[in-house]
């Protein structure tokens, strides 16, 4: 029975799809015969999902476009997934995306089994953002993600091996702070128990972990947050650009905006004054675009250039 419920599942789950799936590639991907895949199918129609069939030798099978589905049935790297697109919209990843966001993510976990809602929740808790992207993109085992998350929560030490940019190891005991998302990357904040001091740790660098079974007393991390903690730590690691522009628009107005991701100082006339220091000229000509006001960059004259690339392009294709 645990095996016909778990093939249902994966069905289920490539149908959900809504491409047509020709009935010997899903009867290699089940591993059953045909026979046992046109039970499953009928399976899935009782219990009310409306799978269209087409008969012959080439036919095949398609979950019905535009019907009122049952709840979508997710596995545990989908639920992760799932779960880190929503904290990115919750945390501001797109005009009036907040809130709807914040909603759909609190669904999400109150429909979870017990098991993978604590992970999720964890995961949830435990993550702070440095910066907006619309989803980090590292190579990273969600379970990894999860697997660390928890640590946090649990304030226990943890064991792993790392290894650094010039490709050199080093076994590691810390004491888990925060995973925080930084553009296309997830760091782990933590105190490093053989260096005395707090770290930060690209997650996708990081192997073998294991926790130690010993519990710790959080200490106090030298930054307002762990974000703020990755993007000072990283900043002093990496040559960028400051970037600095005046922006025709009230203090407040811009602070709604763009607040998070800049330094905002308001200016006479109601105008404003932003920094920002960054690794890539294509991100600061995104938020002065966001902005929706007339601006004025004041350095450094690479973004100057890459302004005038941009804008001879979009001309172009406005005709």
């Amino acid at each position: 029975m645990a095996d016909t419920s778990a093939r249902t599942l994966r069905l289920l789950s490539l149908l959900q799809t809504h491409r047509y799936w020709p009935g010997t590639e899903l009867s290699e991907r089940l591993r059953v015969s045909s026979r046992t895949l046109r039970r499953d199918i009928e399976r899935l129609r009782e219990l009310g999902y409306p799978v269209d069939a087409r008969p012959g030798v080439d036919g095949g099978y398609q979950l019905a476009a535009g019907a009122a589905l049952p709840p979508l049935v997710l596995d545990d790297d989908e639920a992760v997934a799932i779960t880190v697109c929503l904290q990115a919209g919750s945390q501001g990843a797109g005009d009036g995306l907040a809130e709807p966001s914040i909603r759909a993510l609190g669904k999400l976990v109150t429909v979870l089994p017990t098991r993978l809602r604590r992970r999720v929740d964890a995961l949830r808790a435990m993550t702070e953002s440095a910066a907006w992207t619309a989803v980090p993109l590292s190579d990273v085992d969600p379970a990894v993600l999860t697997d660390l998350a928890l640590t946090c929560r649990r304030e226990e030490r943890l064991t792993f091996t790392y290894t650094a940019a010039d490709a050199r190891t080093s076994t590691r005991e810390v004491e888990p702070h925060r995973l925080v998302s930084q553009g296309r990357r997830w760091y782990l904040v933590a105190y490093d128990l053989t260096r005395h001091d707090w770290r930060t740790f690209r997650v996708d660098r990081l192997s073998a972990s294991s926790t130690t079974g010993t519990r710790f007393r959080p200490r106090t991390l030298p930054a307002p947050d762990a974000a703020t903690f990755v993007r000072t730590a990283i900043g002093a690691r990496r040559p960028g650009y400051t970037i600095t522009a005046e922006i025709e628009a009230p203090t407040t107005e811009v602070h709604t905006r763009v607040g998070r991701w800049c330094t905002i100082t308001p200016l006479p006339a109601n105008r404003t004054h932003i920094e920002m220091t960054v690794d890539n000229l294509d991100w600061p000509i995104l938020l002065l675009g966001k902005v929706e006001a007339e601006f004025r960059v004041l350095g450094p004259p690479e973004l100057v250039v890459r302004l005038q690339e941009w804008g001879s392009r979009f001309s172009k294709s406005a005709g």
